[in-house]
């Protein structure tokens, strides 16, 4: 298993390498520039020739590129040219608003797509079953930032029973590991993490829609296709009782698909958390890099774009892992 975990971490020296490339060029590539972006109306040759000197971007491509790269391999990742402060602490400071929201969408969908996609698929042909389905299309295709404004809107503003926007009131908070509930619950301010929870429930119910109609779908075809296997048949065929074929045959079986559906899913909340962020004013990765690229902020997006990059690889290890322990014949290559 360890050699088999350090080979998979060998591969992602040369992915990460490429994404590199990839992502110095995107962002070279944008129309403007930092130092338009920050003179504003004051941008005169002058001044945008100062500002591009002292951060080096009036130096040929290939240059820069090294130099970033070679100041990456010492865990510098530059400073943000907005707020003059380290990528890595900027990163640092809104990740956990980002994983916390990401972990709590995600729960919101494993925790009602796994059940209502086995339970569709127990009713295939039935009306339980075509509501399942046109629900998880309708989650498929509305637009997350499209939602969370009727959300905001509904449950926020007419009806006032949640809080419209931030990470938590302005209150009196000990601040241990960044993640709000979590800080509230290891300092015993059950208050704060109560009011955290509440800020989280409406960015989180916008957020899980897509992977929780994903997770529905998949649960229900990979659940009907473990029922129709001969395996069931002849458990069912011999008497056994239905919560042991239920458990050990067929959600034992069928959630392989699954974990991997969620394990791709949990990745692209974290990197798609960026519109949820900026409708709820979240102030997570996701608002920042929004920010940062209307800013032209080149050290910001090339950090934090690597960051969740690194981040979606971690995850998806996590998840060929956990093959293992669902099912003991398979195995990692």
């Amino acid at each position: 298993m360890l050699r088999t975990i350090g080979k998979r971490i060998l591969l992602l020296v040369p992915t990460l390498f490429g994404l590199t490339i990839l992502l110095f060029a995107w962002v070279r590539s944008l129309p403007g520039g930092p130092a338009a972006a920050l003179l504003g109306e004051r941008a005169t040759p002058d001044a945008v020739a100062r500002i591009n000197e002292a951060y080096g971007f009036d130096r040929p491509l290939i240059e820069q590129y090294f130099t970033w790269l070679g100041r990456l391999l010492q865990g510098d990742f530059g400073a943000s040219i907005s707020s003059r402060r380290p990528v890595l602490e900027e990163f640092a400071n809104r990740f956990p608003a980002t994983l916390e929201l990401s972990i709590a969408a995600l729960l919101i969908a494993v925790a009602i797509g796994i059940p209502v996609g086995y339970w569709a698929a127990r009713n295939y042909g039935r009306a339980a079953d075509h509501v399942s389905v046109a629900a998880s299309l309708v989650g498929i295709t509305i637009p997350v930032f499209f939602l969370a404004y009727i959300l905001k809107f509904v449950f926020a503003v007419q009806l006032g029973w949640l809080p419209s926007d931030g990470r938590q009131d302005n209150i009196q908070a000990t601040r241990v590991t960044g993640f709000y509930v979590l800080d509230g619950l290891l300092t015993g301010e059950l208050d704060a993490s109560w009011n955290a929870i509440l800020h989280l429930i409406l960015p989180a119910m916008a957020l899980s829609t897509i992977p929780l109609a994903i997770i529905v779908r998949i649960t229900r075809a990979s659940v009907l296709e473990v029922m129709n296997a001969d395996y069931v048949r002849t458990g069912r065929a011999k008497g056994l009782p239905k919560p042991q074929i239920r458990d050990r045959f067929v959600l034992r079986n069928a959630m392989l698909p699954v974990v991997t559906t969620i394990g791709l899913q949990a990745g692209l909340l974290i990197s798609g958390a960026v519109l949820t962020e900026t409708v709820f004013a979240f102030h997570g990765v996701g608002e920042f890099l929004a920010t940062a690229i209307f800013q032209r902020d080149f050290p910001v997006l090339q950090g934090f774009v690597l960051f969740i990059a690194v981040a979606y690889a971690a995850i998806n290890l996590i998840v060929d892992i956990s093959y293992s322990f669902i099912d003991p014949r398979v195995r990692i290559q």
